[in-house]
């Protein structure tokens, strides 16, 4: 078939490598005029790095990023609330977790579309999907360029989405509540001693960071806010005053963050879909299911979508709609358990009772013990093997 997809992000740049490994014309559509640059960086749980090995590219990712040990929690003046070992969750589902910067894993994956011939068209702005002949939609873009494929995937991000549009009447991402400031440290010197997620807890507010490695980390601080407002850079000093009380270590990596490297960014998420797919369209990645970053898995399931949407993508158009439909019941329920269990999360971390925090902080290390739970939660739907001991280390 002939597929259009609209989005280089993870989840556009993933589907059009699966899709293309099986026999499809694929061509991305990007409305930025070059590659993002944005972003942090992601943690790829072991059901990401599944979907990595399966496209060959997890040597990559190992080489590119650093693979994580152990997840440790703090309330904001220091004090431990637990940690946990990473790699009995890795031996479970069968596969490592990597921590990698977000436009490090964007380059590999358009590398590689690159490498197999596969064309992404940038500048390429996205303004109507109309209804067409035979259930065929139709695609406008703000340069005057028009297509009419046999499919089109709309991998067009939480915001703004044509695509969801579209195929759902309204693409309006709800607003959570919070706001995160993102940024990538880096220093000649150590800023950390292991590769690890470590996750600092307070009233309404959060630090989070995860370590490339030991001389970079990439970080998100997080406070409520009630009222959404614009995104953008922000200063430094001001991150810093925000978390001047917090222990020296949140500190010292905002302070090893470049000047004009830091982005405030108002965080929305959508409430979840019952169908993803109308006619010829179909909504993947953050245009299907947007979670909050408090899940841990927007760049892990739109990986999973790419590899699902070939496992039931036909040859040919002749039973789509059923391959549709059936792409979306496989994936819907997972990714709404994902998106609910990232907004019931977030309002125990940015809840502002004392009291409340209090419970929350004791309950924290109970949180962090049923990795077999976890296993299960983010293994649902892919053929893991690391229980017959057949899992990549």
């Amino acid at each position: 078939m002939d597929i259009a997809i609209l989005g280089a992000g993870v989840a556009g740049a993933s589907a059009a490598l699966t899709l293309s490994q099986q026999g499809h014309r694929v061509r991305v559509y990007e409305r930025r005029p070059a590659p993002a640059t944005m972003g942090a960086g992601v943690v790829l749980w072991p059901n990401a790095s599944f979907v990595l090995a399966e496209l060959g590219l997890l040597p990559r990712v190992a080489a590119l990023g650093g693979r994580l040990n152990r997840m440790y929690r703090s309330d904001q003046a220091g004090m431990s609330l637990g940690h946990v070992d990473i790699e009995p969750l890795a031996q479970l589902m069968g596969y490592p977790a990597y921590a990698i910067l977000r436009h490090d894993l964007q380059a590999l994956l358009l590398e590689q579309l690159s490498a197999h011939g596969i064309e992404v068209a940038y500048g390429c702005d996205t303004v109507q999907i109309e209804d067409g002949a035979n259930g065929r939609a139709t695609v406008r873009f703000a340069n005057g360029l028009n297509i009419c494929p046999d499919l089109v995937i709309g991998a067009d991000g939480r915001k703004n989405s044509v695509a969801r549009l579209y195929v759902a009447g309204n693409n309006a991402p709800v607003y959570q509540g919070f706001v995160n400031w993102i940024g990538v440290a880096e220093s000649s010197s150590p800023l950390v001693d292991e590769i690890a997620v470590f996750d600092y807890w307070g009233q309404g507010e959060r630090f989070g960071c995860v370590t490339v490695n030991r001389n970079k980390v990439y970080w998100a601080g997080a406070q409520v806010q009630a009222v959404a407002g614009e995104d953008g850079p922000v200063a430094c000093e001001l991150v810093e005053q925000i978390f001047r009380a917090w222990p020296s270590q949140v500190g010292r990596i905002i302070r090893s963050t470049p000047a004009n490297g830091i982005r405030k960014i108002h965080v929305y998420d959508h409430d979840p879909l019952p169908v993803w797919h109308r006619n010829n369209v179909l909504l993947i990645g953050d245009a299907a299911h947007a979670p909050l970053p408090t899940s841990g898995q927007g760049a892990c399931q739109a990986l999973e979508d790419a590899w699902h949407l070939a496992a039931y993508l036909p040859s040919t158009q002749d039973d789509l709609a059923s391959a549709l439909a059936a792409f979306t019941q496989a994936r819907s329920a997972k990714t709404a358990g994902i998106t609910n269990q990232g907004r019931v999360f977030a309002r125990a971390l940015f809840d502002t009772d004392a009291e409340v925090c209090r419970v929350r902080n004791e309950r924290a290390s109970e949180a962090l013990g049923d990795l077999g739970a976890l296993a299960s939660a983010w293994g649902a739907g892919l053929p893991l093997t690391a229980l017959d001991g057949q899992g990549r280390g």
